[in-house]
């Protein structure tokens, strides 16, 4: 007999009040990528205090779960599988941190690194296969943006047209055996061979671990950005219509699709992929910008939140991460919050 494992909901974290575009109009220098359209900004983005930790903006994230569904909810899960985009150690992950502050005594606790902006569906995979095996009753999958007011509000940094473009966000999603809101599917690729390509760029080059003058930033090219524009305009439609192959439903059925959201030309072109209207496509990015891993959970909330998903819908989600090397989709039944 197969075990049903459903996400039955998740809870968001946007840190402090919006920012505007003002707010990078004011630093902005010439800058040989400014016009390119991977770096047209946003209206508005959320930025984290750099005394904030990852691990405080997961227990923020927590607090509509616990409400919704009490405190056992959280501290009794039997999984807990992080994602932090910037790490607040380099030598270990947030979740055993996580764990403790959220009151967790759980029998897994992982830390994903290599999901990148597909890190909630790689999380989702996990959980379910976890689950499904008896390792337990339920999980929670916490990730957290932190990289926007630390790394691309350096000072040096945020002159850059790829500073205005990141948001700061977190998310938890709650994994239950259940059939409430049964993950009917779920894909994931790695692409092994574009691994390399993301690289950190400092002026004088140094290793990122090393002291010496120069703020680190994304090492983006003319020659890089189109390589990128090419794999993620063709992995997240790859991606999802393999999800919706097995399920046995075409892409521009699905009642919902959630994507993370790098800029406006790639939801653009992913929503047109996949034949779908702008309704059926949650897009936050000119209220969040580029929310990262945070993206797919932070879209489904909102669309929960406005009514624009209802129960029994079946909601596609899809994501590609950092330059191309990995990407995945995932479908559920959404079951409704009450």
């Amino acid at each position: 007999m197969t075990t049903t494992v459903s996400l039955v909901d998740v809870s968001v974290h946007l840190p402090g009040e919006p920012i505007g575009a003002d707010h990078y109009a004011q630093f902005a220098e010439s800058d040989d990528l400014r016009d390119n359209v991977m770096f047209r900004a946003p209206h508005l983005r959320h930025h984290v205090d750099p005394e904030t930790s990852a691990i405080d903006m997961a227990e923020q994230a927590a607090q509509g779960l616990i409400a919704r569904h009490g405190q056992d909810a959280v501290t009794g899960a039997d999984v807990l599988i992080t994602h932090t985009q910037l790490p607040d150690m380099p030598f270990y992950g947030a979740g055993g941190g996580m764990a403790h502050r959220l009151g967790m005594k759980p029998n897994w606790v992982i830390d994903l690194h290599n999901g990148g902006c597909a890190a909630f569906l790689l999380g989702l995979k996990l959980a379910r296969n976890l689950l499904a095996s008896g390792e337990g009753r339920t999980a929670l999958i916490a990730v957290v943006q932190n990289a926007a007011g630390q790394i691309f509000e350096q000072p040096t940094i945020r002159r850059r047209a790829q500073a205005a473009v990141p948001g700061d966000g977190a998310a938890i999603g709650l994994v239950t055996v259940s059939d409430e809101s049964p993950i009917l599917d779920v894909e994931c690729r790695t692409y092994g061979e574009y691994a390399g390509d993301m690289t950190i760029a400092v002026d004088p080059p140094r290793k990122w671990w090393q002291a010496g003058p120069g703020e680190g930033c994304i090492g983006f090219t003319e020659s890089k950005i189109t390589k990128v524009l090419a794999r993620g305009n063709r992995q997240v439609p790859e991606v999802s219509y393999a999800v919706c192959d097995r399920i046995g439903l075409p892409p521009k059925d699905v009642d919902l699709f959630v994507t993370n959201q790098p800029n406006r030309v790639f939801l653009r072109n992913w929503r047109e992929a996949l034949e779908l209207p702008p309704e059926r496509h949650v897009d936050t990015f000119d209220e969040c910008g580029n929310l990262f891993a945070a993206g797919i959970p932070v879209n489904l909330d909102r669309a929960v939140r406005e009514g624009r998903v209802k129960r029994g819908d079946t909601v596609l989600m899809a994501a590609f991460a950092h330059a191309g090397d990995f990407a995945a989709a995932a479908a559920l039944r959404w079951g409704g919050r009450d």
